[in-house]
């Protein structure tokens, strides 16, 4: 297949690469301006930033479909001190797309940081066509370093073109 580059894909497709765009740094898992107690769990909230994508289509040329994939990285920021802090590496595959109103993703990402890695997986729904992409959650499934046997979630909002806010909830 031949890729597409990211300058022509759709707000939806860069919606789901900021989703993969969402590193944890060592000031983000230990300082107290990056995280805060939320019953006993450790919140960090990033601003994740589309630096590439590129998705591989099935059918070069034509809507979404089943087996589309799109891979992605994001330098993710600070969000008080806008301070590169990690980044984000994943890919997204098309699940469902025949129905316009019903289109999923598989995703899974790896939240890369000087002190270890968080992987997060989950179903993104409605980002192949939707302007702005929905919010959505996704499940924090491991992690190394600083952040092994990490659980969890992540809950992306998208606040601009090719850029997200990350709140990862890390499960004490």
């Amino acid at each position: 297949m031949r890729p597409i580059r990211a300058a022509c894909l759709g707000t939806a497709t860069v919606l789901v690469t900021l989703l993969a765009c969402a590193p944890v740094a060592d000031a983000a898992a230990t300082d107290t301006d990056f995280a805060h107690a939320k019953g006993g769990d450790r919140v960090i909230t990033l601003i994740g930033h589309l630096v590439q994508q590129t998705r591989f289509p099935v059918n070069p040329g034509g809507p979404p479909a089943q087996g589309d994939r799109t891979v992605f990285r994001s330098d993710l920021y600070d969000e008080h001190d806008n301070q590169v802090v990690g980044e984000t590496d994943g890919t997204c595959t098309t699940t469902r797309a025949a129905d316009i109103n019903n289109q999923a993703e598989v995703c899974v990402v790896n939240y890369n940081f000087p002190s270890g890695q968080l992987t997060v997986q989950g179903m993104v729904f409605g980002n192949l066509t939707a302007s702005p992409p929905p919010s959505f959650d996704n499940a924090i499934t491991g992690g190394t370093g600083v952040f092994d046997r990490a659980r969890g979630m992540v809950h992306a909002d998208t606040i601009g073109v090719g850029k997200r806010r990350f709140t990862i909830d890390l499960d004490s």
